[in-house]
């Protein structure tokens, strides 16, 4: 199936909406989670916080710019409503998993 809208063509929004939007959603789901844990441990183990920041902040942009390009993928491949749909698909599924995880013994 292909998408007959480009990223571009999609929605004009401004840069600074992009960026805002963006900003503000990776970084209110950042706090607190486990990666922001795992490098809190590391940190308060580790003698040199400098270097666990780097590599905590290396990795974030990895993952980041993974992200960003199988969603500039996907969204050449996939109409945006047909992407909205699975995502919303995959995440019910994620949410499901977790309250199974959460009911078993």
């Amino acid at each position: 199936m292909t998408a007959s809208h480009s990223p571009k063509s999609a929605k004009s929004w401004s840069i600074w909406t992009i960026f805002g939007s963006t900003f503000l959603t990776i970084f209110i789901a950042e706090m607190g989670d486990k990666t922001q844990l795992a490098t809190l441990l590391i940190s308060a183990q580790a003698a040199s916080p400098w270097v666990v920041f780097l590599g905590a902040a290396l990795a974030l942009i990895a993952t980041s710019l993974l992200g960003v390009i199988i969603g500039y993928w996907l969204a050449r491949k996939l109409a945006p409503d047909v992407l909205d749909m699975v995502v919303g698909v995959l995440l019910l599924v994620i949410a499901g998993l977790l309250i199974v995880d959460m009911l078993a013994p």
